[in-house]
């Protein structure tokens, strides 16, 4: 089977991390697969905030869970860490002005997932970028960052090497999946 379509089946959700920093050009290589996603237009509307410190990680995985708990949510995994210790976040953010920021941002997260598959690398997508940053703190950041124009929080990609016990098995796929009109 290709390469690339073996990445993408073998990809999986990783929600446990071994406590192990990610060496940079790995982070880079991901970073730039991201870069490369189709974009409606080709307008490029997506950003992407590669979070390799610890400190502003934290910051972004408390002010996620506190968008947990404000909704009365619980992690999947109990913990209080909606990052599952993953010592790097990818935040993915598109312009609000663009009709496809969504789509658009959401391509980029795929491939960040696959990319870092083909790296051997554990991601998972984490919900609540948007509603991260459109808290005051979040505004903060982005304002602090150099982030002037009007984006919307697309989704988190968070990469580390996934824990020996965190890669579950494939579930099966849905009989219905495919409508075939030959």
């Amino acid at each position: 089977m290709n390469k690339t379509i073996e990445d993408i089946i073998s990809r999986r959700s990783v929600k446990k991390y071994l406590d192990k920093d990610v060496p940079m050009e790995l982070v880079e290589q991901v970073v730039k697969a991201g870069t490369y996603a189709p974009s409606g237009m080709n307008k490029q509307s997506a950003i992407i905030i590669a979070v390799t410190n610890k400190e502003m990680r934290d910051r972004l995985s408390r002010i996620n869970l506190e968008i947990v708990i404000g909704k009365n949510l619980t992690t999947t995994s109990g913990h209080n860490d909606p990052f599952y210790g993953a010592p790097v976040v990818l935040v993915v953010l598109a312009k609000k002005e663009i009709g496809t920021r969504v789509y658009d941002g959401s391509l980029v997260m795929e491939n960040l997932m696959v990319a870092a598959n083909s790296l051997g690398l554990g991601s998972c997508w984490i919900h609540r970028a948007k509603e991260t940053f459109e808290t005051e703190e979040g505004r903060e950041i982005l304002r602090n960052l150099g982030i002037t124009d009007e984006y919307e929080g697309i989704g988190n990609c968070i990469l580390g090497y996934a824990a020996p016990d965190a890669l579950k098995p494939q579930a099966p796929r849905k009989d219905d999946f495919v409508v075939w009109v030959k």
